[in-house]
């Protein structure tokens, strides 16, 4: 798998399509889910790859969103991003703004953990803690259940992307909870020196 960028340069690359703090937000949250998946699940040589197809999934949403994952290829391309990830990056969109298919199981982790990273964060914000290190799956399913809740989080891609990966949704839950643990700290951290 081709990593063609620095991480810098992949942060930066982000931040020149994306102002907003919630997509920078969003866009490191799921960096640091895909690092923690490429560790737990055997990739471990790999784990740059996963955290830049990770950190540049949305890059193109902020600025297009009526063309998600269509206008994604050309922006990386003039900044040098691989083909390969170019079509990873790509993947995650399948089926709502893109045809390219999750093959790889990388891919197939994105396209599950990068809806719930949105359910999760909004869950985490309405516990006193406002953090995601004392969340339970119980409470996770009950506003998984309420449709009303982060209402433009696709429960219908979480359960999909459960599917193709042959895990539960208890354990994509599970498991995309402890990703978030992993990286909350730095993520806040990463955050607050950008905002400045």
């Amino acid at each position: 798998m081709t990593v063609t960028l620095t991480r810098q340069q992949a942060l930066e690359l982000l931040g020149k399509y994306n102002k907003e703090e919630f997509h920078i937000l969003h866009g490191l949250t799921v960096e640091g889910v895909m690092r923690w998946y490429a560790k737990e699940q055997g990739y471990k040589e790999e784990e740059e790859y996963w955290g830049q197809v990770g950190l540049l999934h949305d890059i193109d949403f902020e600025l297009y969103p009526e063309e998600h994952c269509k206008k994604a290829p050309e922006l990386l391309q003039e900044a040098g991003v691989s083909q390969e990830m170019i079509r990873s990056i790509c993947s995650h969109g399948y089926g709502l703004c893109s045809d390219v298919k999750p093959e790889h199981e990388m891919e197939k982790i994105l396209f599950a953990a990068d809806e719930l990273t949105g359910l999760i964060w909004a869950a985490a914000k309405m516990r006193p803690s406002k953090s995601v290190m004392d969340m339970e799956v119980s409470s996770l399913k009950k506003k998984f259940k309420d449709k009303r809740f982060a209402a433009g989080c696709s429960r219908d891609v979480i359960k999909e992307g459960a599917e193709g990966l042959g895990w539960t949704l208890e354990e994509l839950m599970e498991k995309t909870i402890l990703a978030m643990r992993s990286c909350e700290e730095s993520v806040n951290k990463e955050m607050e020196a950008l905002i400045q």
